[in-house]
């Protein structure tokens, strides 16, 4: 099966301190990753750098057949990242920020238009369509943040503390996006440190401890979420 993502010898040094140390990682398509780990040991370093936000010191990551320093927008357009940081514009209403980011990935207007209500529809936003980020609270924001993430229905899916912010309504909202048949085969690599949530989504289990995989396996060889968390539980510490 041909690889979604593939990663060999990634480093990143921030100053004198190294941050990722040469990790390897390969990542089919359709498959679902959950990175897991301690605070400080890397994981969202590593979604930046997935994601083009920031470059490598060193070593190579290939997105969709594309290098992300060599092509950077040709690897953007397969990749929807979804984080902390809403990557929203306060000063523009929802369906605006929406277009904004849809006239980025080349999506036609007709498309776009339909795509647009579509997604503040399943997101629970359509009645807040034409009012200003600004005024929206963190849990509409990163509603809304979740429709930016899928507007170009990328191939792949980066989800770094998805759940923050997320009233159990969207949290449901979201979850049943990413099973939905739009989005079942698209590779998804999601950071998190909801041990029993992240479990119960993924279908394979990483694990990063300063700055190294310590851990990667699949959860069918895991005796359940008791079973993962004698296993691995010590490797997070």
């Amino acid at each position: 099966m041909e690889n979604a993502v593939s990663i060999r010898k990634l480093s990143k040094v921030f100053g004198k301190t190294p941050v990722l140390k040469a990790l390897d990682l390969d990542l089919k398509k359709g498959e679902f990753a959950v990175i897991f780990g301690p605070n400080g040991a890397g994981k969202t370093t590593l979604l930046k750098l997935i994601s083009t936000l920031i470059e490598p010191t060193g070593g190579s990551i290939i997105v969709s057949g594309f290098n992300t320093t060599e092509d950077p927008e040709k690897a953007r357009k397969e990749i929807g990242m979804l984080s902390h940081d809403s990557y929203l514009y306060r000063d523009l209403t929802a369906k605006e920020n929406l277009r904004f980011f849809g006239q980025m990935y080349g999506i036609k207007d007709k498309e776009l238009g339909e795509r647009i209500s579509h997604l503040l529809e399943d997101v629970g936003l359509v009645t807040k369509a034409d009012e200003r980020v600004s005024t929206f609270s963190r849990g509409m924001k990163q509603r809304l943040s979740i429709a930016r993430a899928l507007l170009h229905r990328p191939s792949i899916l980066l989800l770094d503390e998805p759940y923050t912010g997320l009233d159990p309504g969207a949290s449901l909202v979201f979850e049943n996006i990413l099973k939905s048949p739009e989005f079942q085969e698209s590779t998804k690599l999601m950071v998190s440190h909801d041990l029993e949530r992240g479990f119960a989504l993924c279908n394979r289990v990483l694990i990063l401890n300063k700055g190294r995989f310590v851990y990667d396996g699949f959860k069918e060889n895991l005796s359940g979420f008791e079973g993962f968390k004698e296993e691995c539980g010590p490797m997070m510490a």
